[in-house]
């Protein structure tokens, strides 16, 4: 996230390990890519996707960052770049006679 005024700062954030495919992530992604925080939680709230969820609490964890780190603004923050690689395999094992 990058902050609305002229002395641009960026907050980065990490989330390991959820379980979700890519491209379903994607699709809630591309709708908060370039909002302001604010936005970004109404767009999230309404979405009919299972995906919004782990999203949401990246963003939580995001302004509490800029917050308490950087004494940065909620209402300043802008979605400036994400990116969402490929998540981890499962081996599913079916036991048959």
């Amino acid at each position: 996230m990058k902050t609305n005024g002229s002395n641009s700062e960026e907050i980065r954030t990490l989330a390991k390990y959820i379980l979700m495919f890519a491209h379903k992530t994607w699709r809630v992604i591309n709708q908060i890519y370039g909002c302001l925080y604010e936005q970004a939680l109404m767009l999230l709230e309404f979405m009919p996707y299972r995906t919004w969820h782990p999203i949401l609490q990246l963003l939580s964890s995001i302004t509490t960052n800029a917050n308490c780190n950087s004494n940065l603004n909620k209402t300043n923050l802008i979605i400036s770049e994400v990116r969402v690689d490929g998540c981890i395999t499962l081996k599913i094992f079916q036991p048959k006679a």
